[in-house]
């Protein structure tokens, strides 16, 4: 195991000198006006968000408060590592692991400096914020599986902060709160969420809902052949003859239909839609884009705004 306060010291010494901010981050902040019309609320009151957020590959990400907050913190890594320390003791942190923190606690956070993580993150109180976080003061996993259900997962946030993003009225934060009700029961109640649906266990379906569920992760054939349990050519055959594609340009049209999807319903900026579908490299994913729809996503967004973009394309 890597000697973590080594890590935190040099963390500490880097987040001193960095500049602020991580490429494609998004984040709301919600002011004390606001934060008290959730309080006042009945049905606010019981459960209310005060910040939200998304971090991709959130290098030097530190955050340490001596003096506690009044907030629970919710951090879900979809991608990378990190480490968080709390009530005397420090924990690593892997991809699709989640964990709460208490309010009224000093705590101490950030991302693994050799593959720092993505994450979502919430910071929320109300009522019955405790019965949520029972349990998850150690990294709680959310592996992947033919019913995990991780991208409903993500569009649940998506949702949440969209709405928070275009109006902060009190049928927004009602509709937030009853959001955020269910994301975290997504997580508190992992077995019953899953539960709900499954996908079959076709080995093609199995490899697709895979895909869904890592949209926003770097797949590899290796990657999709072990999970199905496949050898890497034996699995690309058999997706080539059912699908009509290999199976990373069928993820890669995945990708590009959920872009789409962003562009038309939310005002993200394109390097921001970037890293929710992995892509890294804004110009990689314009071309990628471009080939694929006949246009440039910004192209794409200004067509749709008069009434005469072109739709998706269908992945059969």
């Amino acid at each position: 195991m890597e000697n973590l306060l080594d890590k935190m010291d040099y963390l500490i010494i880097f987040a001193i000198i960095m500049k602020e901010g991580f490429t494609g981050e998004r984040s709301i902040v919600l002011p004390p006006m606001t934060i008290e019309t959730e309080a006042a609320d009945p049905l606010v009151s019981s459960l209310y968000i005060t910040d939200i957020g998304y971090y991709p590959n959130a290098k030097s990400h530190f955050r340490e408060r001596k003096e506690p907050i009044g907030e629970y913190v919710l951090i879900y890594c979809m991608e990378g590592k990190g480490w968080f320390s709390v009530k005397g003791s420090t924990y690593q942190v892997h991809e699709n692991q989640f964990f709460i923190l208490p309010p009224d606690c000093p705590h101490a956070y950030g991302a693994d400096y050799h593959r720092p993580w993505t994450i979502y993150w919430i910071h929320f109180r109300g009522e019955h914020a405790a019965f949520y976080s029972e349990g998850s003061l150690t990294p709680q996993d959310i592996q992947p599986a033919i019913n995990s259900r991780i991208s409903e997962r993500n569009h649940i946030f998506e949702d949440i902060f969209s709405t928070l993003e275009r109006n902060t009225d009190l049928e927004s934060l009602r509709y937030a709160s009853s959001l955020l009700h269910y994301y975290l029961a997504s997580m508190r109640y992992l077995r019953l969420y899953r539960q709900e649906t499954s996908a079959g266990s076709d080995v093609i379906a199995a490899a697709i809902h895979f895909m869904e569920e890592h949209i926003e992760k770097r797949l590899t054939i290796s990657d999709l052949a072990r999970f199905t349990g496949f050898s890497s050519s034996h699995f690309s055959k058999l997706f080539n003859l059912q699908m009509g594609l290999s199976p990373l340009a069928y993820f890669n049209r995945m990708k590009i239909d959920r872009a789409c999807q962003l562009l038309l319903n939310t005002d993200m900026h394109i390097n921001q839609i970037c890293h929710l579908v992995g892509i890294d490299d804004n110009y990689y994913f314009s071309r990628l884009f471009s080939k694929q729809m006949g246009c440039s996503p910004k192209q794409y967004r200004n067509k749709n705004r008069d009434g005469s973009h072109p739709e998706p394309s269908p992945l059969n």
